[in-house]
């Protein structure tokens, strides 16, 4: 039974933050399905998993709610915080020998993605500028999810 409850409150927070994330983008200038996967792409969470650190955003979130990321040599434990351009994401120093994050980065190829910088030697990676839904690898139709959106 707890375990529902759990999943039911985990789903009612994650679909609350969605729902604010779409409202943002839905006030920004812009076309409001772009400017969507713009903001979901430059969450803390989605940039580490996308860095490598992380295998899977779920490990993404926990290795942020866990204290393990810096932000400009500061530690960042909130996963929905918005990255802006320039700054510098990295692993604490006393993280770096955690198994899920070499095995993460063991393996994975820093340059698939245009918009951001990995520096092997420090074990961070830096956020160019924020992606163009081009640059945006996932098959997602946006505008089905503003179309559902947009009826609330």
């Amino acid at each position: 039974m707890r375990e529902k409850q759990r999943a039911k409150y985990t789903y009612g927070v994650l679909e609350k933050q969605f729902r604010l994330t779409f409202d943002q983008a839905a006030r920004s200038r812009g076309v409001t399905g772009e400017v969507l996967l713009q903001l979901l792409e430059s969450r803390l969470d989605n940039v580490v998993f996308r860095l490598g650190i992380a295998p899977t955003r779920a490990a993404a979130r926990q290795l942020v709610s866990h204290r393990h990321i810096i932000v400009n040599g500061n530690v960042l434990n909130i996963p929905s915080y918005s990255v802006k351009a320039g700054e510098v994401i990295g692993v604490r120093e006393k993280s770096k020998s955690l198994e899920v994050v070499t095995n993460a980065l063991s393996g994975f190829n820093h340059s698939k993605y245009p918009w951001l910088e990995w520096d092997k030697a420090t074990l961070s990676g830096k956020l160019l500028h924020i992606p163009e839904r081009a640059d945006i690898p996932e098959n997602i139709k946006e505008q089905l999810i503003v179309e559902l959106y947009s009826k609330f």
